[in-house]
Formats: structure tokens, C-alpha cells, sequence
């Protein structure tokens, strides 16, 4: 293998990143129009392209979707056999073309006026078919692909894809979205568990918690917290307060030094006046409890300090909160 594939992928990066850098020198009244225009949108952000550029429409669909701008993406060759009936005139369309005279786009052109939406062009080529019928034009022009061939879309796309992502985040500080507001729309995502999990969610309760009265025997304590498949026991007095959590830690501090200990009441080696969480409590602020205070299991109190449930620490690895 004759070709240095090193030195070939650093001219690659040198290319595509002097494509992005060129992009601010195009940017122009054109891009604050096209934030606006968005911005203003009463219906959906329609995204359309064909090929690869299409593909980076997806993803700019997508990142409006997951960031308060409601869009969908509409592949530009089914909108001429059926799917353009999606399109209404209070939607937004931003079509995605690098040389602007794409057969299935020129096609749409003129339907897309027909209903009224509004048009974005992002094209390198400002002097294009598309660029002419539409209402704002971001440039994407590049002087060169990456592609030896000048032929396969690389510095194109990737100047797409960067004009792309600078209108979706300038929408993201418009709108004023925040963290609970992409964590709503990624509820399965490791943040969505961060902002979202709370701690009632993932608590052990039911058959799951050992409750024990303070005056019980250790002996007793064990058997319940092993039948609860748990590392500890919460501990209340005659009222149901918690006043106390037994754990394994305080089964072995006391084992050696005491052949009596199954026989005592439990309050008497119990750890008392335990941390505590709330059960509406985020579970990733639960974690840092934990982790700050170097305990691997938390008793869960309601308002009148009664215990509702137990909160492990495999529990919070176990639904991702790290």
C-alpha cells in the first residue's frame, strides 16, 4: 500500500475544516433572517433534500425536534408522489441542496409557493434555481471536496452540517431551552434520568424494606433483611419514626467484639439519626448524598419522618444515574 493514509486523512481534516472556517465569512443578513423566520414558525419545520445532503437534513430535523422546534423531515422524491399533502402554509421549509439545481427540489419549487410556506435554502451555489425561489439563503459554498475525485460530497456536506447545527443552537438560546426541557424530550437519555429519575421511581418498598421496631432482637433484624434481599433495615420507634438504619456495617463493627449481639435489641448497635432522603428527591442528587457521605444505602422518610422505602446504590447504577 503505496498511499501514506495518515498524512491523506490530516489533508482531509485540513480541507473540510478550512470549509467550515470559510462559512463565517458567508454568513450574512440572510442567516438572522432565517433565524427569525424559524423562530416565527406557527407550523413545523419541514426539512427536504435528496442523497447526501438529505441525510444531513435528517439530522438537522432531528435536532430541531429534540431541542423545541417541532419539525419532521420529508424526503424530497415522495413529497412529488403523494407526501407533499403533509405541507401546509404555516410550516417552514429548509431544503438542502449543494448545487442548488437538484431534479426532485426544482420539481417541488414551484408547489411549495403554491401552498405559501415559507423556503430556506441551505446551497452552495447562491445563484442556483432553489437559492432564486426561496425566502432566505444560507451559503454553504465550498472550494473544494475532500474526495480526490472532486465527486463524492465531503467538504459540502460537512459545511452543511455546520450551518446546519449554527441555526438550530442560535433557536435553542432563542427559545430559551434548557436542560428539563431536553432531558422532557430524552427521557431515556443518561440527562433525562439525571433531571427526570426521581428517587420513589427506583426506591425498594413493600416486601423489598425491612421496618423494625428499636426494641427488636438483631437475630430477627437479620432474618427480615435477608428475606428483603436488602443490605440494611430502617429502624423506627413506637410511632413509626425512623430513628435508626442497621447495616451490614454495623452487623460486622459489633460481630467480632460481641458473642451476644444476635440477642440484643437492635437499637443498641444501630446507627442513629441516619441520613435521609424524600422520596420527590432527584435520584442523581440522591447519588451525590451518597456518595458524599460514603454510604451505600439511605432510608427514604415521608414529611412526618416515617420510612417509605429504602434507596441502594445499585439500585441508582442500575437505572444510570452516575
Amino acid at each position: 500500500m503505496n498511499l501514506d493514509v495518515l498524512k491523506r486523512a490530516r489533508e482531509v481534516f485540513d480541507i473540510e475544516a478550512q470549509a467550515i472556517l470559510d462559512l463565517k465569512k458567508l454568513l450574512d443578513k440572510d442567516f438572522s433572517l432565517s433565524t427569525e423566520i424559524v423562530f416565527n414558525c406557527k407550523g413545523r419545520v419541514v426539512v427536504t433534500g435528496m442523497g447526501k445532503a438529505g441525510i444531513i437534513g435528517q439530522k438537522l430535523s432531528a435536532t430541531m425536534a429534540s431541542t423545541g422546534t417541532p419539525s419532521l423531515f420529508l424526503h424530497s422524491a415522495e413529497a412529488i408522489h403523494g407526501d407533499l399533502g403533509r405541507v401546509t402554509k404555516e410550516d417552514v421549509i429548509i431544503m438542502l441542496s449543494n448545487s442548488g439545481e437538484t431534479e426532485e427540489i426544482k420539481k417541488l419549487l414551484p408547489l411549495l409557493k403554491k401552498i405559501g410556506a415559507k423556503i430556506i435554502a441551505i446551497t452552495g451555489n447562491p445563484d442556483s434555481v432553489l437559492a432564486r425561489y426561496s425566502d432566505a439563503v444560507l451559503n454553504t459554498y465550498v472550494k473544494k471536496e475532500a474526495c480526490p475525485l472532486g465527486l463524492a460530497p465531503t467538504s459540502s456536506t460537512t459545511a452543511m452540517l455546520a450551518m446546519s447545527d449554527a441555526l438550530a443552537v442560535c433557536l435553542i438560546e432563542l427559545k430559551g431551552f434548557r436542560e428539563k426541557d431536553f432531558a422532557f424530550y430524552h427521557p431515556g437519555g443518561a440527562l433525562g434520568k439525571r433531571l427526570l429519575l426521581k428517587v420513589e421511581d427506583i426506591m425498594r418498598s413493600g416486601k423489598s424494606h425491612a421496618v423494625l421496631n428499636e426494641l427488636t432482637k438483631v437475630s430477627v433484624v437479620l432474618v427480615k433483611i435477608t428475606g428483603a434481599r436488602a443490605g440494611s433495615a430502617s429502624i423506627v420507634d413506637s410511632k413509626g419514626k425512623l430513628v435508626g438504619i442497621f447495616t451490614d456495617g454495623d452487623l460486622r463493627r459489633h460481630l467480632e467484639n460481641d458473642p451476644q449481639l444476635a440477642h440484643r435489641q437492635v437499637k443498641e448497635v444501630m446507627t442513629k439519626n441516619p441520613t435521609t432522603v424524600s422520596s420527590q428527591m432527584l435520584a442523581a442528587e440522591a447519588m451525590r448524598i451518597l456518595q458524599e457521605k460514603h454510604i451505600d444505602e439511605v432510608p427514604v422518610v415521608d414529611k412526618k419522618g416515617s420510612p417509605v422505602g429504602l434507596l441502594d446504590v445499585q439500585d441508582l447504577l442500575k437505572a444510570g444515574v452516575m
